[in-house]
């Protein structure tokens, strides 16, 4: 008799053991450290952006809209078949470009542009300093008026500092931000705007 109440006390132990063992107390799932990691990766994931990614989308839609404005000029201006077609080309990449970036601000709940972009982006005609190439007031106005050679040449030059303002902007962003879509545009700009400065110092004899 007594061993059947010893044997009856062990088996009782080891089912109340059993029964206070879950799945939760594995120690590999609920270490402090672990919770720890879980959360600090989830806050990692809520953050899209940062104030790099903003001020590259904000900076490259007026940079981007005044090239598009040069590359209006084309048509009515030259006779040259090629400094058109990169006109044309130029006006048919970076008008959607500015489309998705005005968009993607947008989601963001930040402005299309900053509120000092007139003061940084070199419109100014008192013939101050141009920021990522930017063409000033006075530049623009002797562009519109020049026709033929003088056009070409005078639009080549501008085009090529300007594209060479907004491979920097691309490098910046690339070096600094961590926004994936506005990540893969920098690096997207930079190789076509490379591309045509390349075209462009062709076709000045450089």
């Amino acid at each position: 008799m007594k061993r059947q109440t010893t044997a009856c006390s062990i088996l009782l132990a080891a089912a109340l053991l059993g029964a206070c063992s879950t799945g939760t107390d594995d120690p590999a799932t609920n270490s402090p450290a672990t919770s720890a990691s879980a959360s600090a990766a989830a806050g990692s994931e809520s953050v899209s952006h940062n104030d790099a990614d903003i001020a590259f989308n904000q900076m490259m839609i007026p940079h981007h809209r005044q090239a598009v404005a040069m590359a209006e000029l084309v048509d009515e201006r030259t006779t040259t078949p090629a400094v058109r077609a990169l006109g044309e080309q130029i006006e048919n990449a970076q008008q959607p470009e500015i489309d998705q970036m005005t968009t993607r601000l947008t989601d963001w709940g930040v402005p299309a542009e900053p509120a000092d972009s007139n003061e940084h982006g070199g419109h100014g005609g008192d013939g101050g300093h141009s920021m990522s190439g930017m063409m000033t007031d006075d530049e623009m106005a002797a562009l519109t008026d020049a026709r033929g050679t003088e056009f070409d040449r005078l639009w080549l030059d501008g085009m090529i500092r300007h594209h060479l303002g907004a491979v920097a902007m691309a490098d910046d962003e690339l070096a600094r931000g961590i926004d994936g879509p506005s990540r893969a545009l920098a690096q997207q700009i930079k190789a076509s705007q490379q591309a045509e400065i390349g075209e462009m110092k062709q076709l000045l004899g450089q």
